[in-house]
């Protein structure tokens, strides 16, 4: 069991219940009525089994959470876009939509379910039954290229690559605003969020996070980047650049919606390591999907 502490802050929402299925990542609406009404939940120190409780600003929560219930990924039909394979590793040009991994809402329809159905050797990479073969990780809404181990040694090989930080990721990107300078690198801290839980900030207390960008071109109301990563923390891109002052089109969490877009303006398109068996340079591409290329053809005609 593992106690987590929250603070209400202005704008969340009021009700106990809905408040904390939008501050614990992967907790439904229903799950929380099911802790409030156990005694699992304690408000300003004091228990409370109502889940229509009203919360203020200010207010405390806490609550007294499960462990999640862990097991072996399984087959499934899922349509998937294999960008490179040996026999070694597969690079998977993952579209947007697709979690990478089982978890919570996705235990059959996510890309390591339909990479078992074709490559069930998988299954038994790595040291994590749910997400066998995963070294590095794509958001759900993120599109494009993502490595994964067929066997244990590659995994291991592999993880030492990422880890080391001499796998080359580059990301296209649509942000708001004309970005100055033309090229940098952010260089910020990141931890999760003090009160959305769900969400990523800048804070002394986090990680170690950096991310080199270049303008590609200018918009008339955005500009369109490509960024590379030289850490690997969660939703860094995002957090980075909205940071700066320039959040990506589509981002509801750290931006705002644009040009029709119902997810951020962000995709994985460049791959290249050296080959951990081989010593060969293996370098993949993604062409932009179709939905960002609509996005990206309606930012051009801005005014």
């Amino acid at each position: 069991m593992e106690r987590i502490a929250l603070t209400v802050a202005a704008g969340d929402p009021r009700r106990l219940d809905q408040y904390l299925a939008g501050a614990v990542p992967g907790l439904s609406r229903s799950a929380a009525q099911r802790l409030i009404r156990d005694g699992s939940v304690q408000v300003n120190q004091a228990v409370v089994t109502r889940p229509a409780e009203l919360l203020s600003s200010g207010d405390s929560v806490s609550a007294l959470l499960p462990e999640p219930a862990k097991g072996r990924a399984v087959p499934a039909a899922v349509d998937l876009s294999i960008a490179y394979e040996d026999e070694w590793l597969i690079i998977v040009d993952k579209p947007a939509g697709l979690p990478v991994h089982p978890g919570a809402g996705h235990r059959a329809d996510t890309l390591i379910n339909g990479l078992l159905a074709i490559r069930p050797q998988i299954g038994s990479v790595g040291p994590d039954p749910e997400r066998p073969g995963i070294v590095h990780r794509l958001d759900k809404d993120t599109s494009g290229l993502i490595v994964v181990a067929k066997t244990p040694e590659a995994f291991e090989r592999l993880a030492d690559i990422v880890k080391g930080r001499t796998i080359l990721r580059r990301y296209t990107v649509l942000v708001w605003g004309r970005v100055t300078p033309e090229g940098g690198i952010i260089d910020a801290p990141i931890g999760r969020h003090p009160r959305r839980r769900q969400e990523q900030a800048i804070t002394a207390s986090g990680r170690p996070a950096r991310t080199g960008y270049r303008v590609l071109r200018y918009l008339p109301t955005t500009s369109l980047l490509l960024c590379t990563l030289q850490t690997g923390r969660m939703h860094q891109i995002r957090v980075h650049l909205a940071a700066m002052g320039y959040p990506v089109v589509g981002d509801v969490a750290y931006g705002r919606k644009g040009f029709g877009l119902k997810r951020q303006f962000l995709h994985a398109s460049y791959l290249a390591f050296d080959h951990p068996f081989t010593g060969e340079r293996l370098e993949t591409e993604s062409p932009l999907p179709a939905d960002l290329r609509a996005a990206l053809h309606l930012a051009e005609e801005a005014s």
